[in-house]
């Protein structure tokens, strides 16, 4: 990352299920949370990746000539060879992929260059009610570069939102949340000893810092991915019923059904997947969880 800079993998437009109106998604680069189901993996890691998608190669050669360390070569049985741990990333190849077939993840970007392209949009947050999101990866993993962004977003009077795993100090959460207008917020397993196993990490600082949110007076949309065969179950679900019900400032519950997105992405970037053939569930299945839920809170569950 260079100085003033920051990790950026993404910057969506015209999204309408991350917060509220039609609003401008930046999405950061780098997560302290390795969840199984991901589905965007090149989020995990903070440094540029590069996607290789062998179905689209053609064989052209040209990756070949510019790879200053020779990295890309082609196998006895005309299969493209790809050494990644010695890659650098620096998108070389991938600029001369005439077929698409390399890609680089991830860019530098200054806030300046971050909130021009934000604002080019601004008529339509000013019908519509929306704004910026930040999300990730986990855009607090960039702590000092994410608030910068937020306290420009707000100087330009934009409404901002932050997707978060919650997984970050509360000194950290006091000090980012004058800066956000609406928080949505994780919520993954109730289970402490699934949490763990699910995601690399402990809920016990995740929940401390959604209840910290909350005795702040911060608006908050839980966000809940339901995994068939992992968290798909009875008490899980009224853990999140359970959880909402205690926090004052929360706003609705997001289910989020599990997408293999993931699996794809994965293959791309040489990584192995481990939720690989699990497929969408039916659109009844859905329909069952947020009934389930929506039976044990008044506060509105539907499908993010």
């Amino acid at each position: 990352m260079e100085p003033g800079k920051g990790v950026i993998f993404n910057i969506q437009k015209f999204c309408v299920n991350d917060g509220p109106g039609i609003r401008t998604t930046v999405f950061f680069k780098g997560c302290p949370l390795r969840c199984i189901w991901c589905h965007n993996p090149e989020s995990n890691q903070a440094k540029k990746e590069i996607f290789f998608d062998a179905k689209k190669c053609i064989g052209c050669g040209a990756c070949l000539k510019t790879c200053e360390k020779c990295l890309h070569q082609i196998g006895s049985e005309g299969e493209h060879l790809y050494d990644r741990e010695q890659c650098v990333a620096c998108g070389v190849c991938a600029e001369n992929c005439v077929a698409g077939a390399l890609e680089q993840v991830g860019e530098d970007k200054t806030v300046e260059e971050i909130l021009a392209e934000v604002k080019k949009d601004e008529v339509f947050y000013q019908t519509s009610g929306g704004g910026m999101t930040v999300s990730g990866g986990e855009p607090l993993a960039q702590f000092a570069f994410v608030k910068e962004l937020l306290k420009r977003a707000k100087e330009e009077g934009l409404h901002t939102c932050m997707e978060t795993c919650g997984y970050t100090t509360e000194e950290k959460i006091r000090e980012i949340a004058p800066l956000v207008d609406l928080f949505l917020f994780d919520y993954k397993e109730t289970d402490a000893k699934r949490h763990e196993e699910y995601t690399g990490v402990s809920n016990e600082q995740i929940l401390k810092n959604l209840f910290l949110l909350d005795e702040l007076g911060v608006k908050t949309i839980l966000r809940c991915p339901i995994i068939p065969t992992l968290n798909d179950r009875d008490d899980h679900f009224a853990g999140i019923a359970a959880t909402a019900n205690q926090l004052k400032n929360v706003q609705e519950i997001h289910i989020e059904p599990y997408h293999p997105l993931g699996s794809g992405k994965s293959e791309m970037l040489g990584k192995e997947y481990r939720l690989k053939g699990l497929t969408f569930p039916e659109e009844s299945t859905v329909t069952e969880w947020i009934a389930k839920i929506q039976a044990q809170t008044e506060i509105t569950v539907k499908k993010a």
